[in-house]
């Protein structure tokens, strides 16, 4: 297994694109995600899951960016 990224084939690349400069380090670890199944539980009625953009009360997220420019 190779540890170098994958370039574009010649000719292909736009001319506002940067290239990656380097490989992957010779060292770079495997990762691995955990990502717990959802259990089915409690659900919003309708009205309010369709004003929270979701039916499950702990996929609800409020957004608490700050917006672009910051």
């Amino acid at each position: 297994m190779s540890n170098t990224v994958n370039a574009a084939p010649a000719g292909t690349q736009g001319k506002d694109c940067t290239p990656n400069p380097t490989p992957f380090p010779r060292e770079t670890p495997v990762a691995m995600a955990y990502i717990p199944f959802q259990q089915f539980g409690q659900i919003y009625p309708p009205e309010k899951a369709l004003n929270s953009g979701t039916v499950f009360p702990e996929l609800d997220k409020p957004f608490l960016g700050g917006g672009a420019g910051k």
